[in-house]
């Protein structure tokens, strides 16, 4: 498949954005067109025990761009999909009874062959649904209580949930169980990153409001995390 084809065609068809966390987001908001992402790697990386010695938060940023590839590796570590044995499809991240109450936001400003611009992980396909162009990364930092290091890091993670999902099964409890779930997904990059020899970095101090608005979503955002090549 030719990549660069279709990142131009997800160029073209950017309009503004809508909520999220629907079947199909980019039919809400008149998108016909969404980025394929180059397929995970399962296998021959970096061993889990050296990923661990390695991992360190990192609020230092090169001006490297990230790779596609290495961004397709970070969203799928964060909620790709897998398939085991006893009960066929699952993530790379355990969830209180398969609710999935999350939703993964990309905020790209410096990664080789995507255009700068807000973006929503579909974990099914593998890939990005474009939500609005531009670099939106200074206005993300803005909203972290002015944290620079996010304008500077070529990318954000921004992990939003949406309770319901959950406490509609387990009620009051059901939260407590969402946030374990942005823990263990929050792992799942850091480590990944690591494995990488890319930087990360967590960072839950923001304004939830300004962050809701600039993705456009009703969804709670509970966690930021930027990465990129360490200075």
């Amino acid at each position: 498949m030719n990549w660069k084809l279709v990142l131009l065609a997800a160029t073209l068809l950017f309009t503004g954005g809508c909520r999220h966390g629907q079947d199909d987001p980019g039919k809400t908001a008149g998108l016909t067109g969404k980025v394929i992402l180059p397929p995970p790697a399962y296998t021959g990386g970096t061993s889990l025990e050296a990923a661990l010695a390695k991992r360190y938060s990192v609020r230092r940023f090169s001006d490297r761009p990230l790779s596609l590839a290495a961004l397709a590796q970070i969203l799928w570590a964060a909620q790709g999909i897998t398939t085991d044995a006893v009960t066929g499809a699952t993530r790379t991240a355990p969830s209180a009874g398969a609710t999935y109450p999350l939703e993964i936001y990309l905020v790209a400003g410096n990664v080789a062959d995507l255009p700068p611009g807000l973006y929503h992980y579909r974990p099914k396909e593998h890939s990005l649904t474009p939500l609005g162009p531009g670099e939106h990364r200074p206005a993300l930092a803005a909203a972290a209580l002015q944290q620079d290091f996010i304008s500077a890091a070529p990318a954000s993670i921004v992990l939003a949930a949406d309770y319901p999902r959950t406490t509609r099964r387990y009620g009051d409890r059901g939260q407590r169980y969402v946030h374990m779930e942005i823990g263990h997904v929050t792992q799942n990059i850091h480590l990944q990153a690591a494995a990488l020899e890319l930087g990360s970095v967590a960072v839950g101090a923001f304004d939830d409001d300004r962050v809701k608005s600039l993705l456009k979503t009703e969804y709670a955002p509970l966690m930021i995390v930027p990465f990129g090549a360490p200075q």
